[in-house]
């Protein structure tokens, strides 16, 4: 499907309930499924990344059932029993690098695959630790598919070169399965819903600065109510702080401090935005945010902040085409193994309408502010973040743009166009 978009001439207007968390999803199904009774889940995500993670845990004999639209009901023994097919993990990262960190300790053996784009994404960052703990995994080149052979793990102290929550994640959950204790240590800190949940979930977890500890574990069902995702939010976030006479209220918003990079590079750049109602919510911070139109200034995006908005990178780049000034991304090369190279990709569907803007090995320079002309046909490379930036530049384009296949946003946000539209009048 592709998609035209055009100027907004009259400003976003309204208030919009944020849908629920997509990381935070995959990790309620997954916990659930490994907790022995019934937990009951809220505000599930309809995205198919994370009806990708339900499948593959479906496939290895858990209940789980929806008993209305968003609320999930898991049932299990709190044993995962051996799949009669291969796992499929669709488009999504997250499934099969988490899932890999689950399988590697079980009693039996296991297949994951996903499809193209999840095909040529890079495995070695978790088959590496899992190896030094025990684990048997084969691979081709490193990517899927990859077959894991169920093996009795040793705890390890693994400090990651990369701040990945995927990689941390894999690691502390293959720890609740191996002998003794695992450690993981980061350069910088990346998002912890695992953490988070998994100490919710009753896991005997610690995590003192940089670095999580895990023992062997066994989890206890509860009822998780998940939080609006803020990379969701990000493009009403960045839409309404550079369409004119806009003024929105988005609710439910999770704000989790491993992810809020967002609102703090806004922050930098002058953006005009509140944080209202803060609570605690199923052990995460959620609160509504309020964010008006506002005259932007460039600003420099680099070093620990990088994992709390890793996501959010695309976004921010046509944040910084209105914003006066040069705004600079460094320290980001882990954008080239997204689902697209994203700062390739970025670089050059923004070139095509207008953007000043350069690449970097590790990042890019956005050299503002800038009058985006349009009128171009825009790829998605298989990249649901990069549609939904790209349209939000479309919405202050000076001509109408179309963007190329752009139902690879159901990956994560199924309504993202309904939701717009909810805010122009």
């Amino acid at each position: 499907m592709d998609k035209k978009v055009s100027k907004i001439k009259n400003g976003l207007r309204g208030w919009l309930e944020i849908p629920a968390d997509k990381s935070i999803s995959h990790r309620a199904v997954m916990f659930s499924s490994l907790a022995k009774g019934k937990s009951l889940i809220k505000n599930f995500s309809n995205g198919q990344d994370p009806l990708s993670s339900l499948k593959v845990f479906q496939a290895m004999g858990v209940d789980a059932r929806f008993i209305d639209n968003r609320t999930l009901e898991i049932i299990s023994t709190g044993q995962l029993t051996p799949p009669s097919v291969v796992l499929d993990c669709g488009n999504s990262g997250t499934t099969m690098r988490l899932v890999s960190g689950i399988l590697a300790g079980q009693n039996f053996n296991s297949v994951l695959i996903g499809d193209e784009s999840l095909s040529k994404r890079p495995m070695k960052r978790v088959i590496e630790p899992l190896e030094q703990m025990g684990a048997k995994i084969i691979s081709t080149d490193n990517h899927a598919p990859l077959n894991i052979f169920g093996q009795q793990l040793l705890g390890i102290d693994y400090v990651s070169r990369l701040a990945s929550a995927q990689v941390k994640s894999c690691v502390l959950l293959a720890g609740m399965f191996a002998e003794g204790k695992t450690s993981v240590t980061e350069p910088y800190i990346s998002r912890d819903h695992t953490e988070r949940m998994l100490k919710y979930m009753g896991a005997d977890i610690i995590s003192s600065g940089k670095t999580v500890t895990i023992a062997k574990s066994q989890l206890e069902p509860q009822i998780i109510e998940i939080c609006g995702d803020i990379s969701s939010a990000a493009y009403f976030i960045a839409a309404a702080l550079i369409v004119p006479q806009s003024k929105i209220i988005l609710k439910n918003v999770g704000l989790n401090p491993t992810r809020t990079g967002i609102i703090d590079v806004v922050q930098s750049m002058g953006g005009n935005i509140k944080i209202l109602d803060k609570r605690e919510v199923s052990g995460e911070d959620v609160g509504d945010l309020e964010i008006e139109y506002s005259e932007l200034s460039c600003c420099t995006v680099a070093g620990e902040i990088i994992p709390r908005l890793i996501d959010e990178l695309p976004v921010i780049a046509v944040l910084a085409t209105q914003a006066y000034g040069d705004t600079i991304v460094k320290d980001a090369k882990d954008l080239r193994n997204k689902e697209s190279d994203r700062i390739s990709t970025i670089v050059k569907e923004l070139r095509k309408i207008g953007a000043n803007i350069e690449e970097f090995d590790d990042g890019f320079v956005v050299h503002g502010k800038t009058k985006l002309t349009g009128g171009a046909e825009i790829e998605t490379y298989h990249d649901h973040r990069l549609a939904m930036s790209m349209y939000v530049a479309g919405l202050v384009c000076e001509k109408e743009i179309l963007i190329k296949d752009f139902d690879w946003v159901n990956i994560s946000f199924p309504e993202f166009c309904k939701c717009f539209e909810n805010l122009i009048y």
